[in-house]
């Protein structure tokens, strides 16, 4: 038997190598010389997600691919290994947040209210389309954080009013003065298997509480995977409503935080002083 970081290694290269097929559990394990059992265990524990739902994400990831790359939707679907339209759309399509036709030039056709206010932690922008909020980012300088909205949706159309973010500055106002909570906020982002649902277990932390990158790892089935928990919450596209700044190091040391770690020491002893 390969040693198991060998195997796990070859496992995900068939996969790739065949990204635009369907492989079964059980022509993998005969392909890497392992039970599918043994394989499917050792695959998560790993890497964080099983087999099936790593060949998801790399469907996923070529069909962006070729959106960004300026491939029709319908070319795009196929040519990533899905067997129609309609199973992209039962399948996938929500994973994208926005619809792969808007995705296809970062948000291109895409409507976007954005607004920026000052907050307790400096200047706060937020962003949304029509089905929610799509951006929250954090910092000392308006233009910056414009700057930053601009690259993600360069294709949108940005339209700054702060009408229709009345609602959602108010709902984080109050959740910064320990007031009220940000769980029901609509949200229309994108993100992998393995961000969502890093994401869905921030998001499950309570207010005033911190886990640890690896307490995280372990509630996703995914003990292992703790680098890749703190990479998911850098990617984390809405800052304060995905609380990231609520996973520290085992240490007990802050870790990273894209808004810079005196903000998130800031966040949690607001949090702390609240729930008090």
């Amino acid at each position: 038997m390969p040693r198991m970081a060998d195997l796990i290694e070859k496992a995900r290269n068939y996969l790739q190598a065949r990204c635009g097929e369907r492989t079964t559990l059980a022509e993998l394990a005969r392909a890497v010389g392992a039970s599918p059992f043994h394989l499917q265990r050792r695959f998560k524990a790993r890497l964080g997600v099983s087999p099936q739902t790593f060949q998801e994400a790399l469907r996923m990831e070529r069909m962006k691919s070729s959106l960004r790359g300026g491939a029709r939707v319908t070319a795009a679907v196929f040519d990533a290994g899905y067997g129609s339209l309609s199973r992209f759309y039962e399948k996938a399509a929500a994973q994208m947040g926005m619809r792969a036709s808007a995705y296809r030039a970062k948000g291109r056709g895409l409507a976007i209210s954005w607004t920026v206010f000052d907050s307790p932690l400096g200047k706060v922008l937020l962003a949304a389309s029509g089905a929610g909020l799509c951006s929250v980012k954090i910092g000392a300088n308006s233009n910056e954080l414009r700057a930053m909205l601009n690259d993600e949706f360069s294709e949108a159309q940005l339209v700054e009013d702060a009408r229709p973010l009345a609602d959602a500055k108010k709902r984080v106002m109050a959740f910064l003065a320990g007031e009220g909570s940000l769980a029901r906020v609509p949200l229309d982002i994108r993100g992998t298997v393995f961000q969502r649902k890093v994401w869905e277990a921030l998001r499950a932390i309570p207010r005033g509480k911190t886990r640890t990158y690896s307490d995280i790892a372990k509630a996703i089935g995914a003990p292992r995977a703790v680098r890749a928990v703190g990479s998911a919450c850098g990617a984390n596209p809405v800052a304060l409503v995905i609380p990231c700044h609520r996973a520290v190091r085992t240490d007990g040391g802050m870790g990273g935080y894209a808004w810079g770690v005196a903000r998130k020491e800031k966040l949690l002893e607001l949090e702390k002083r609240a729930r008090r």
